[in-house]
């Protein structure tokens, strides 16, 4: 399933900085249709619809890397305001782009795990070295950030940014399932906190019931 959007990044309309300010795990919902705009200093301008998330609810939620209150130098901004970046290292190769939840103080976190190419295809495509047309573009997150040009230097940026941002977009159907490669995280194993735009080609796996 593809949706038509506007090709040019001007015309997305940002969401309000309230918009954050929501339980996370409706965030992850929420942000499913949405879209991800990125300007990267001289470079153009890349878009992507958002179609899969994970929510990770600190600091009791075992798959949290602030479970148990952890407050460390990395985990430190997703203490902070809802609409800000998180982003970490995923298996020492890639960065993984997170987006903070409200409310200040609680650590919870939206993986974004892919999206759709909507501007910026050809950028994208340098920067990953694949086709514009290949699934393969942003069809996870560490995929998904190398083609927006996401990396640590993002770590606590607003969302809210006119570089960085983002947009309203079309209604979708959503699904959910458990969340994916969390097998240490005990009873929350089981949590359906993946939320993906059904029949989306982009969408990283399959979905696990």
């Amino acid at each position: 399933m593809t949706t038509v959007l506007p090709r040019d990044a001007s015309e997305f309309e940002p969401v309000p900085a309230s918009f954050f300010e929501r339980p996370v795990v409706e965030l992850a919902k929420r942000l499913v249709g949405c879209v991800i705009v990125s300007a990267i200093s001289d470079e153009p301008v890349t878009a992507a619809k958002i179609v899969e998330t994970e929510a990770y609810r600190g600091p009791e939620d075992l798959a949290a890397h602030s479970r148990g209150g952890l407050r460390t130098a990395r985990t430190e901004v997703m203490f902070g305001l809802p609409g800000h970046a998180y982003v970490f290292l995923l298996y020492g190769a890639s960065w993984a782009f997170n987006i903070i939840a409200g409310p200040e103080g609680a650590p919870h976190a939206v993986l974004l795990r892919a999206g759709e190419p909507l501007v910026g295809a050809e950028t994208m495509s340098r920067r990953r070295n694949k086709p514009s047309h290949s699934r393969e573009l942003t069809n996870g997150p560490g995929k998904l950030s190398q083609a927006l040009g996401l990396n640590k230097s993002h770590y606590g940026a607003s969302l809210t940014s006119p570089s960085l941002f983002i947009a309203k977009g079309p209604r979708v159907a959503v699904g959910s399932s458990p969340r994916i490669n969390i097998d240490y995280a005990g009873e929350w194993v089981s949590r359906p906190w993946r939320f993906f735009e059904v029949g989306n080609r982009y969408v990283s796996v399959k979905p696990r019931c």
